[in-house]
């Protein structure tokens, strides 16, 4: 055999071994990771995810962003730049570059995935860039906590966040380069302090999770926390997820799950609720009705049909609870005070039903919420008689459940209250270690 030949045959063979070793690469992280933390000094009880934005001196900036399920695509406190170099974006802004008129992504956004609000005034091309006179792409956004519709422009971003093994926080970072949208600061003044953002987790093609490719599976896993004081966690990818101080157990294994369910012009989740079910008793719930899973609504809304029943129930199981004056927006509540002495009070499950026979089950911790240390109050709210969607499963039910939504099998995941398991959702440990 000739030099040549043999020479061609060994390259072939180093090229066919470094192709496999590259097809058996295993990275040694599964998800993307992001703390997620509670405010209420806002209109309304609202939660959001930090990521890093942008790097400047050598060091990453953090961004709150309100965690939307609905959202179409994810908008900000942003400027846009033609040509940015450095030092051209002011300090403490974050520039961006912009998204043409004439660019396939305006119209896409703007005919399928925009915001479908009626308050929203139609969109044109009339907006520029001072001094470089290309056209924008404005988009319509609608402001979660006043319903208000304003406008944005479409740009390039770049998010990042730590990659994890689902027990430990790694150093290595992960990149997404979505097509966002930059809202002037007034857009964001109804917020909660330091949050300027919305971070849309639909399954918009536009949304957050369209971005996080390969080796991440589709996969959301959130757990909202009860407390200002630590935060809870945003997973994205595949488990296992770890909690303290049962760091050995995968939460995995305390879900039960139940079909998503599309919802013609929404792009975010529902599910079937069958019935309602207090202390062995059941309120039917109508065959239609399609429940929506919400982390903007702070509490559960039922049609005024579905609550006034459940409320009924609930009274005959709560009779020995001294009522209280109800406290808006609750109709519900109860004295928790004897004789000027503090007291808790325990009332019994309210158990979802759901498709398949499965039940989430909603403890007295998010059931019961406290108002004042006289008084608490059934964490159901009266959404009136046309209500649409009829259910809608709000924030306060969710604190310290871990859910998953699998986008891969289209499947909801669900812990119930993760108290009963000695833990809860403000403890996974975020430290930072390095990759193995």
């Amino acid at each position: 055999m000739s030099f040549p030949i043999q020479l061609i045959i060994v390259f072939l063979a180093f090229i066919s071994n470094e192709h496999k070793a590259i097809a058996q690469f295993v990275p040694p992280y599964s998800s993307v990771v992001a703390p997620v933390h509670k405010h209420t000094d806002a209109a309304k009880p609202l939660f959001s995810v930090q990521v890093m934005t942008t790097y400047v001196n050598l060091q990453y900036l953090h961004a709150n962003f309100l965690i939307d399920l609905d959202a179409p695509f994810i908008w900000h406190d942003c400027i846009l730049e033609w040509n940015s170099f450095p030092g051209s974006c002011p300090n403490n802004t974050l520039c961006t570059y912009p998204v043409s008129c004439e660019e396939y992504q305006c119209t896409d956004v703007r005919t399928t995935y925009s915001y479908q609000n009626p308050s929203c005034p139609p969109v044109n091309n009339d907006s520029t860039i001072p001094d470089w006179g290309y056209c924008t792409c404005p988009v319509n956004v609608v402001n979660p906590i006043t319903g208000l519709c304003g406008q944005a422009l479409l740009n390039y971003d770049e998010f990042t966040v730590n990659t994890s093994n689902g027990k430990n926080v790694f150093t290595g970072l992960y990149g997404a380069y979505p097509n966002a949208a930059c809202a002037p600061s007034s857009s964001f003044e109804s917020f909660p302090a330091n949050v300027s953002g919305v971070m849309a987790l639909s399954s918009s093609p536009y949304a957050l999770p369209a971005y996080l490719y390969d080796p991440l599976k589709r996969i959301i896993a959130l757990c909202l926390p009860s407390t200002l004081s630590a935060p809870g966690v945003l997973l994205y990818g595949n488990g296992p997820y770890n909690l303290l101080p049962r760091s050995d157990v995968d939460v995995r294994s305390f879900l039960s799950y139940t079909p998503l369910i599309k919802h013609p012009g929404s792009f975010g989740y529902y599910i079937n609720v069958t019935s309602i079910v207090i202390k062995t008793r059941s309120v039917d719930i109508p065959k239609d009705t399609i429940t929506k899973l919400s982390t903007t609504e702070p509490y559960t809304t039922l049609r005024a049909d579905i609550y006034n029943a459940v409320v009924r129930r609930f009274l005959k199981v709560t009779l020995r609870i001294p009522p209280a004056k109800p406290v808006a927006p609750f109709s519900l509540c109860y004295s928790t005070s004897t004789n000027g002495t503090e007291t808790s009070i325990k009332v019994p499950d309210i158990d979802f039903s759901l498709q398949d026979g499965t039940k989430w089950s909603i403890s007295t911790t998010n059931s019961i919420k406290k108002i004042t240390k006289d008084v608490a109050c059934l964490a159901f709210v009266d959404g009136g008689a046309s209500s649409e969607p009829a259910i809608v499963i709000g924030t306060f039910q969710f604190e310290d459940n871990f859910v998953v939504f699998d986008l891969e099998n289209s499947t909801f995941g669900f812990s119930s209250s993760l108290l009963r398991k000695q833990t809860s959702c403000s403890n996974f440990n975020f430290t930072l270690t390095d990759s193995p």
